[in-house]
C-alpha cells in the first residue's frame, strides 16, 4: 500500500509538473507581451504626438525635412545612373556625405558650412600636391621622412591656430576641420597610390556637385533666412517682456480668492515671457554669424547690422534680470497684507501699463522697420511714477513702522509668561521635596534633575517661536517692506527701459529705419548707408 500511495502520489506529481508549469509559463509570457505591446502602443502614440506638435510649431521643419530627403535622393543618382556611376566610381559617396553634413536649417548655415568645406578642400588640395611634388624629387626614404615632417608641421599649425584664436575658430571652425582631413588623406596616400591626382579631381566633383545641390535647395526652394529669425526673436522677446511684468503686477495684486483658484499654470506666461530672454545668448549669436553669410534678399542694399541685434539681446537680457526678481516678490515667504497693498494698487498698475506700452512699440518698430514713436516717453509713464512716490509718500506712519513698540512688547510680555509658568512650576516641584523622608531623598534628587532638564528643553522650544516672532516685528517697515521691494523693481524696471530704447533706437539709425508714420503709409529712408562701422573683424556680411 505504501508503494502504491507513493506511486500515485509520483503520478500525480508527475501530472501537475506535466500540465501546471507549462500553463503557468504560458500565462506569464502571455501577461508580459500584452504589457509590451500596450507600451508599444503607449510609444508610438507618444512619438507622433511629439512630432505632430513640432510640425504645428513651426511648418518650416516639415519643409526642410522635404528638402534633405530630395536633395539625398538628387545625389543618389551618381550611384544609380550607370554614365554617371562610371563617371565617378566610388567617389560618388562623397556628394552623399556632403548633403548629409552641409545641408542646415537656415541658409546662411548651409552658406556657411557650404563655403568652409569648398574652401577647405581646395586649398588642401592645392598644399597637398605642392608638397608630393616636391616630395617625387627625392628618395624614397626622404620622401617618406619629408611627407611625415609635411604633416606634422601643418597639423601643429593648424591645431594652434584653430584651438586658441577665437576668430577663427567661431568663423572658420569647419573649413579648419576639413582642410586638415583633406590634406592628410591626399599627403599620406599619395606615398603608396600612385593615380592619386584622379582620385582627387573625381572627389572634388563630387563635393562640388553636393554643395551645389545644398546651396540651390537653401537659396531658391522655400529658403528660411537666419537674419528673418534673429529679427523676429527679438521682437517676440520684447512682447514676452512685456506681458510677463504687465502680468506680474496684475498677479501681486490679486484677490485670495482668485489667486486660490488659480491653477499652478497660471504662472506659465510669466516664466515663458523671461525665459526666452535669459536663454537667447548664445541663439542670437549664432543667428548672427550665419546671417552675416546671407546674400541680399530684401529691397536694402546696405549691410544689415546683424550685431546690433546682439547688443539688443544683451540688454534685454539685462532687464529681464530685473523681471525675474519681480517675479519672486510673488513667491516670497514675508508678504504685504492685503489691505496695505490695496493702497497702491492703481499706480503700480499704471506704471506697470506704462512700460508695457513702451515694450510693445519698441517691437512694433522693430517689426515694422521704422523709427519708435516721439511718445515712447511721453508724459504718462512720468506722471505714473510721480503717482507712486506720491501714493509712498502719503503714508508715513506704515514705513516708519509706528506700532514696532506696541508689537514688541506685547510679544516679550507673552515670552515673560512662558517662563514664569515654567518657574514656577520647578519652584512647586522643589516644595513637594521638603516633606520627603531621608530614605526616598536620593531617588526624589534623581528624578527632579531629571524633571529640570526636561523643563529646560521644553522651555527652549517654546521660547524659540517667540523669540523668532520677536526678531521679525522688531524690525522698520515690517508691513510694508516687501511692498518696497516690489516697488523698488518697479522703479528700477523704468530706468532700464531707457538703455533699451537707447540700443533700439540705435539700431534703427544704423539700418537705416525708416521715419516714424502714425499710418505707418509713406515710407522714407533717412540715409543711404550706416555712418558707423558695426561688424568691426567680422565675417563679410550682406543686406537683409
Amino acid at each position: 500500500m505504501a508503494t502504491k500511495v507513493h506511486v500515485g502520489m509520483e503520478t500525480e506529481m508527475n501530472g501537475n509538473g506535466r500540465n501546471g508549469v507549462p500553463e503557468m509559463v504560458k500565462n506569464s509570457w502571455k501577461k508580459r507581451l500584452l504589457d509590451f505591446s500596450g507600451k508599444m502602443k503607449r510609444f508610438t502614440g507618444c512619438l507622433w504626438r511629439t512630432i505632430w506638435k513640432a510640425g504645428l510649431e513651426d511648418p518650416r521643419r516639415i519643409i526642410h525635412a522635404f528638402k534633405v530627403g530630395l536633395c539625398l535622393t538628387l545625389v543618389s543618382l551618381l550611384y544609380l545612373i550607370e554614365p554617371l556611376f562610371k563617371s565617378f566610381g566610388t567617389s560618388a559617396i562623397w556628394a552623399v556625405m556632403t548633403v548629409v553634413v552641409v545641408l542646415e536649417f537656415t541658409a546662411g548655415a548651409t552658406l556657411c558650412k557650404g563655403l568652409n568645406r569648398g574652401l577647405g578642400t581646395v586649398l588642401a588640395g592645392s598644399l597637398a600636391f605642392l608638397i608630393n611634388y616636391i616630395a617625387t624629387r627625392s628618395e624614397s626614404v626622404v620622401r617618406a621622412v619629408f611627407i611625415g615632417a609635411a604633416v606634422f608641421l601643418i597639423g601643429k599649425n593648424c591645431s594652434y591656430i584653430h584651438r586658441f584664436f577665437p576668430y577663427i575658430k567661431k568663423n572658420y571652425d569647419y573649413g579648419v576641420v576639413i582642410f586638415l582631413l583633406t590634406f592628410n588623406l591626399i599627403t599620406v596616400s599619395s606615398y603608396r597610390v600612385e593615380n592619386v591626382l584622379k582620385i582627387v579631381h573625381d572627389r572634388f566633383y563630387a563635393i562640388s556637385i553636393g554643395c551645389a545641390i545644398c546651396l540651390f535647395m537653401s537659396l531658391l526652394v522655400f529658403p528660411i533666412w537666419s537674419g528673418e529669425d534673429l529679427h523676429n526673436s527679438t521682437v517676440g522677446k520684447l512682447e514676452g517682456l512685456a506681458k510677463s511684468i504687465e502680468a506680474c503686477v496684475n498677479e501681486y495684486f490679486n484677490d485670495p480668492e482668485i489667486k486660490e483658484n488659480q491653477d499652478k499654470s497660471s504662472e506659465g506666461p510669466i516664466y515663458k515671457g523671461y525665459k526666452a530672454v535669459l536663454d537667447s545668448k548664445s541663439i542670437d549669436e549664432t543667428l548672427a554669424l550665419y546671417a552675416s553669410w546671407e546674400p541680399r534678399h530684401s529691397r536694402h542694399c546696405y549691410r544689415f547690422p546683424w550685431q546690433q541685434y546682439v547688443k539688443v539681446g544683451a540688454v534685454l537680457r539685462q532687464f529681464g534680470y530685473t523681471v525675474v526678481a519681480l517675479h519672486g516678490c510673488l513667491q516670497t515667504e514675508i508678504q504685504t497684507p492685503r489691505s496695505v497693498r490695496a493702497r497702491f494698487k492703481d499706480p503700480c498698475i499704471r506704471l506697470a501699463g506704462e512700460v508695457t506700452k513702451a515694450l510693445m512699440e519698441l517691437a512694433n518698430s522693430i517689426r515694422r522697420r521704422r523709427h519708435c514713436s516721439p511718445e515712447i516717453l511721453s508724459d504718462h509713464l512720468h506722471e505714473a511714477l510721480q503717482d507712486l512716490d506720491t501714493a509712498i509718500k502719503s503714508q508715513p506712519r506704515l514705513f516708519l513702522g509706528s506700532k514696532k513698540s506696541q508689537t514688541t512688547s506685547n510679544m516679550l510680555a507673552l515670552a515673560a509668561a512662558h517662563v514664569a509658568r515654567y518657574k514656577q512650576e520647578k519652584d512647586h516641584g522643589v516644595s513637594l521635596a521638603s516633606v520627603k523622608t531621608e530614605s526616598s531623598a536620593f531617588l526624589e534628587w534623581k528624578r527632579k534633575r531629571v524633571g529640570r532638564e526636561e523643563a529646560k528643553e521644553n522651555e527652549r522650544k517654546a521660547l524659540r517661536p517667540q523669540l523668532s516672532k520677536i526678531a521679525i516685528t522688531s524690525l522698520e517697515f515690517s508691513e510694508a517692506l516687501p511692498f518696497a521691494a516690489f516697488a523698488s523693481l518697479l522703479v528700477e524696471i523704468v530706468a532700464r527701459l531707457d538703455h533699451v530704447i537707447e540700443e533700439v533706437e540705435e539700431l534703427g539709425r544704423i539700418a537705416c529705419y525708416k521715419e516714424f508714420n502714425p499710418d505707418d503709409d509713406d515710407i522714407s529712408v533717412t540715409c543711404k548707408r550706416p555712418p558707423v562701422d558695426v561688424t568691426k573683424n567680422q565675417l563679410p556680411s550682406h543686406a537683409f
